[in-house]
């Protein structure tokens, strides 16, 4: 899967990662982009941007969590910039919470981390399969291989979004579609700026840049891979966990221990 020439959409794209995406995108020569988020002016000021530097790019205001919004992100796409190669669905929310969560964060989480995923592919997937090749990119986070330790919608909504990669792979992949899974740990991102999120974080590992992130994802998907791990580390500790998942579990719960809760 390679950028250069394609059509890209991503969600999520008016910071952090999203917009790093959008940025390394436009340099390795995509033919178009669409950039959606909730935050409409941020996303069409960085549009009006790329498009300066020589891509062109639309940006639209969108809230991916309804299925007629994702659906006219599509349309909206395929009318300006032309057939669809590459849907990169990006955006996602966290709780900061535990069992005390009320069932409406519940319900924005899994809105939006893993319907909105839902709505993405049914919306791109029809003319994929009818042109035979296209590609989704589904934003998850480490925490959908392990957990974050006091976030419990994240983690289980996280899960949720990498089993429904999985199973799109499988179902789809024999007629030319590919998937690829991003699975970062800790990124410098507005979703991670408070001191108790940084202290969880840095506990497994560094947080990294967007730009780092989509430097995985443009090295991934060159390779044609299902998972981009910006995190290396994060295939050892997978791996660890389906060795000896009461080993995993109580280590965890040691390091969870000694942990900040997040706020």
């Amino acid at each position: 899967m390679r950028i250069r020439d394609s059509v890209v959409v991503i969600t999520g794209a008016a910071g952090g990662i999203g917009s790093a995406l959008a940025r390394r995108f436009c340099a390795e020569g995509a033919r178009g982009l669409l950039l959606a988020d909730l935050d409409g002016d941020a996303v069409e000021d960085l549009a009006e941007e790329l498009d300066r530097e020589g891509c062109r790019t639309v940006g639209v205001a969108s809230d991916v969590s309804r299925e007629s919004d994702v659906r006219l992100l599509v349309e909206t796409a395929e009318a300006h910039l032309g057939p669809i190669d590459l849907f990169c669905s990006n955006a996602g929310i966290g709780s900061g919470a535990g069992l005390e969560a009320p069932d409406a964060v519940w319900q924005a989480c899994w809105d939006i981390n893993v319907m909105a995923h839902v709505y993405a592919a049914r919306a791109v997937l029809p003319g994929m399969l009818k042109r035979g090749r296209g590609w989704l990119l589904n934003t998850a986070s480490a925490a959908g291989l392990l957990q974050m330790p006091g976030d419990l919608a994240y983690t289980v909504t996280k899960h949720g979004a990498v089993a429904f990669a999985e199973w799109i792979s499988t179902a789809y992949g024999p007629q030319g579609i590919g998937v690829s899974v991003l699975c970062p740990q800790g990124v410098r991102t507005g979703m991670t700026e408070s001191r108790a999120t940084q202290e969880v974080l840095t506990a497994f590992g560094e947080l990294i840049a967007p730009e780092a992130v989509a430097d995985s994802v443009v090295a991934a998907l060159a390779e044609e891979r299902f998972l981009v791990l910006p995190h290396p580390e994060v295939a050892g500790y997978e791996q660890a966990r389906a060795a000896d998942r009461d080993a995993w579990l109580a280590g965890m719960q040691k390091v969870v221990a000694r942990l900040p809760k997040l706020s």
